[in-house]
């Protein structure tokens, strides 16, 4: 398939991930990876024979043995009887409430999930990956609530809302018991829309409920994702931040490479570049490179040149949380896992693990919950010193020249909304890796509540994009306060702050009105929606990198 992402040909990238998330991508199987998972499919294809003959059997966890605190009491007898096992499983396990999870979501943990059971260790049959292939292909998704994980035993309870719309019961069932799912558009129960796609549903086999269920795919797809959001959102603030500095007339010492060199950190290092590269060209900026500053001291406050030693660090952060996410897609997380074809000097090939233990994930998300909140801590500073007619060195007051002072609020309750926001994200960033709650009778005693984590950075993100639109929205008005206050033309702004600029002026809000200049007040919302739309989308960004092309 032209394009498509193949599993089993490479390791899946966060990239890859978002490519068959948001934009459509196929996701095919190759032949490498079908060949690997027949071995331990095998394996456990044997063993059911070896049941149906009569023959004593091994009580095997989770294939011929109940689970967690259930587990090893008695085997069952027949293959039939471990069949049953794994619908049960799902029917029971699909006890989540809350919201509905965006589509995206369920899309990534699908695509996730498909990734690990492509490693070949969870004795499932092709048919299994082809289905949820053909879902993702399809449009078929499956309505997972938001509540329920604790991130160990893996995402048992929205990954079982998950498979029971993919698999049936042997005996038949109540269509009221095969979940629901979004197709087209609409809300549907699980039979109707595998129905309407054109998809089979599977009786799952030994072992197979377990493996859909048993592993880190909901935690991590909402991190992955928040990830990947984060990303964007990091390069925009570098270029809001810009934006606001030359508003307010900064001093480009702060960003001079042998002070941030001095100190070693890459991630600074690449962040004051990346700011003296938006701010180059510009004529309001004091000192700099080969200029010494005109008014003394040559120094902003720390909202303004600390910027590389803050957003450099959550640059080094995101970094290293990519890599754990990255290796997470590609991990085979459920429990047993088998080794068909290695173990020498054992017959069990069944080892039973703690993949599924998603603290790695916990601690990505808490990771990047505590740096996107300092995304936005360090930006609602800059807003309200935009904002202070004492503080901004000479615009006016909350942003806007009104005719008769007072008469306009301007841009005061934009701050006020920052405020809120950062405040909430404040709450969120609590670390959720360091609460447990033990479960199943103390067996599962330690868990990482990893999806809590993600859910919670999905939103410290979401909350970010809009106090960066809200930065970009107040920098591009203070920028055209500033020229008119000086009697210039945009010639003296920096290319990347007059591209930005520029978007802005040709966009229109959400209620169909230009984001134009403020000179009264107006409704700011659907300005505010808007502006946030092309943080989130890298619209942003886009227009200030083809300034510095």
């Amino acid at each position: 398939m032209q394009n498509a992402v193949i599993l089993g040909e490479r390791p899946v990238t966060l990239d890859d991930l978002v490519a068959v998330t948001r934009a459509g991508c196929p996701l095919a199987l190759s032949d490498a990876a079908r060949a690997a998972m027949r071995v331990s499919e095998a394996w456990v294809a044997a063993l059911s024979a070896q049941m149906d003959r009569g023959e004593p059997t091994q009580a095997i966890y989770s294939i011929n043995t109940g689970f967690g605190s259930l587990s090893g009491r008695q085997a069952f007898r027949t293959s039939a009887q471990a069949r049953d096992l794994s619908r049960r499983l799902v029917v029971s396990n699909a006890a989540g409430v809350g919201r509905q999870l965006d589509e995206e979501v369920v899309r990534a943990a699908m695509v996730i999930r498909a990734a690990s059971l492509a490693r070949g260790y969870s004795a499932v049959r092709a048919e299994v990956l082809e289905t949820i292939l053909a879902m993702l292909d399809r449009g078929v998704v499956p309505v997972v609530p938001e509540y329920g994980s604790l991130g160990a035993s893996g995402d048992l309870i929205p990954l079982a809302h998950m498979a029971l719309v993919m698999s049936r019961d042997e005996g038949g069932e109540a269509e009221i018991d095969s979940g629901e799912a979004s197709y087209q558009g609409r809300r549907m129960s699980g039979v109707a829309a595998m129905a309407a796609a054109g998809i089979d549903r599977l009786v799952l086999g030994p072992k197979e409920g377990l493996a859909l269920l048993n592993g880190t795919s909901f935690s991590t797809a909402q991190t992955a994702l928040a990830l990947a959001d984060a990303e964007t959102l990091l390069a925009t603030a570098e270029v809001a931040a810009a934006m606001s500095i030359e508003a307010l007339m900064g001093f480009g010492d702060a960003f001079i490479p042998d002070l941030h060199e001095a100190r070693g950190h890459p991630g600074q290092i690449e962040c004051a570049a990346n700011i003296r590269r938006l701010l180059q060209g510009s004529a309001l900026i004091d000192g700099g490179i080969g200029r010494d500053p005109q008014r003394q001291p040559p120094q902003d406050a720390y909202s303004l040149r600390c910027v590389p030693q803050v957003l450099g660090p959550v640059r080094d952060t995101l970094k290293f949380i990519r890599g754990i996410i990255e290796t997470e897609i590609n991990a085979a997380t459920d429990n047993p896992l088998i080794f068909a074809d290695g173990l020498p000097g054992r017959s069990l090939k069944a080892v039973s693990g703690g993949n599924f233990h998603a603290e790695y994930v916990a601690f990505a998300a808490d990771f990047l919950s505590i740096a996107v909140t300092e995304i936005g801590n360090i930006a609602e500073r800059r807003l309200f010193r935009l904002n202070d007619g004492t503080l901004n060195r000479g615009l006016p007051d909350m942003l806007v020249a009104s005719e008769h002072v007072g008469m306009d609020c301007g841009y005061m309750l934009p701050q006020y909304l920052a405020a809120a926001l950062v405040s909430d994200c404040k709450t969120l960033a609590h670390p959720d890796s360091v609460d447990s709650i033990p479960t199943c009778s103390n067996q599962e005693d330690h868990v990482s509540m990893a999806n809590n984590a993600g859910r919670h950075a999905r939103q410290i993100v979401k909350n970010i994009e809009n106090v960066v639109g809200i930065e970009v929205l107040m920098a591009a008005q203070a920028l055209e306060l500033r020229l008119a206050e000086r009697g210039a033309g945009r010639e003296v702004l920096s290319p990347a702050s007059r591209a930005v600029l520029d978007l802005l002026r040709a966009s229109a809000a959400t209620d169909g009105r230009p984001i134009d200049h403020l000179a009264r007040d107006v409704v700011l919302y659907p300005r505010l929606h808007a502006v946030t739309d092309m943080v989130h989308s890298g619209a942003v960004l886009g227009a200030a990198q083809a300034a510095l092309a």
